[in-house]
């Protein structure tokens, strides 16, 4: 098991800069236009080669779907970082099972249009996993 079933995962994490909330299906339009304008910054990091020339949004709703689902069966958490106003996703961020020496992987990423908030999401990312997850050895890792 990931983390606790007494663990209650947090719904969202916002303050005066970004919110962070559960990645779903609801959020597909605005992460693949998040996804296609970082696309080359997160294939360089992709074991897989992801988002693949000529994604879609149909295979962006799907990825969602799986996200969404992991979520849910707490195996995996993909929460979308959004504009307070949820005009934009402005990235997202990914706690996974990790290896033999950690117990969780945050990967992380903010658009290109957004990189003057990377050093902020991760401090915030940081902090929060500290403060609030069931982690003692974390793994963090910029993805693009």
């Amino acid at each position: 098991m990931f983390v606790p079933e007494n663990f209650a995962i947090p719904a969202q994490l916002s303050n005066d800069r970004i919110r962070l909330r559960m990645l779903s299906v609801a959020d597909a339009q605005k992460d693949y236009e998040a996804v296609v304008e970082t696309r080359s910054r997160l294939r360089k990091s992709s074991h897989h080669g992801w988002p693949r020339d000529g994604f879609t949004l149909d295979e962006n709703v799907a990825d969602l779907k799986r996200h969404e689902r992991e979520f849910l069966n707490r195996e995996a958490f993909a929460y979308t970082v959004v504009a307070l106003d949820e005009s934009r996703v402005l990235g997202c961020v990914y706690i996974n099972p990790a290896d033999a020496e950690h117990e969780a992987v945050v990967r992380f990423w903010v658009r290109d249009s957004e990189q003057a908030l990377l050093t902020f999401l991760m401090n915030t990312v940081q902090t929060w996993v500290a403060d609030v997850w069931p982690f003692t050895a974390v793994r963090f890792e910029n993805v693009g």
